[in-house]
């Protein structure tokens, strides 16, 4: 579903106006997060840990209005839910093709679709892996395993309106004993601020400490 902005009667409209007209500006930040408790409740349970990575970041986008803004029909206004947009590597010859999965609030059913989707596409090079065109509601996330950045920074707005966050993942390393993952978040300021960012993170941290209660589902 996407839902118009009445822009007269928004509160962002002025900020909206600047960030996007007069200096169109985008930013990324990156932060460490405690992976400790989601690795150990992920690998007990015998499941894969990037799927479970990728609906805790869809779900906690999900939280905000503004990270789910976009303009669709010449329209500016917000999906009611994102859905990933991720790379799946071809250990064969290097490459990488997108994929996607549709969000389900259950955990369970985002994994399964999760699986479903890689049995069926994940051998499918060239860009796009699955044959239909992504959802008008697909935002980009994903990961580079191989290795630990400190940060890392992606900025497209050229010939399109593009509201988006774009979410990367990097190597897992052990401080102190714990697992504490890179995480970068790149967004147009024209519609989310660092606070939004700051609620996104705080939220995500949590869920990762108690995502036993999520393996319920």
């Amino acid at each position: 579903m996407f839902t118009p902005i009445d822009f007269k009667s928004w509160s962002r409209r002025e900020t909206f106006y600047y960030f996007s007209k007069m200096a169109p500006t985008g930013y990324s930040l990156t932060v460490s997060l405690d992976v400790t408790s989601l690795y150990r409740t992920v690998k007990s349970a015998g499941l894969k840990f990037f799927p479970a990575y990728l609906w805790l970041v869809t779900k906690n986008l999900n939280r905000q209005t503004e990270f789910k803004c976009a303009v669709k029909d010449g329209v500016l206004g917000y999906f009611d839910t994102l859905v990933p947009l991720y790379a799946t590597f071809h250990q064969d010859d290097g490459t990488f093709s997108l994929m996607w999965t549709e969000y389900s609030e259950n955990f369970g059913e985002f994994y399964r679709q999760y699986l479903k989707n890689q049995e069926q596409f994940g051998d499918h090079h060239g860009i796009l892996s699955q044959p239909q065109t992504p959802p008008e509601n697909a935002y980009t996330v994903s990961c580079i395993p191989w290795v630990h950045f400190e940060h890392f920074a992606v900025h497209s707005y050229e010939n399109k309106e593009y509201y988006f966050p774009s979410v990367e993942a990097g190597k897992f390393e052990e401080r102190d004993g714990r697992l504490m993952m890179p995480l970068s978040v790149t967004c147009h300021h024209a519609t989310t601020d660092g606070y939004h960012v700051h609620l996104f993170l705080e939220s995500l941290q949590e869920d990762m400490n108690g995502f036993e209660k999520y393996l319920s589902q």
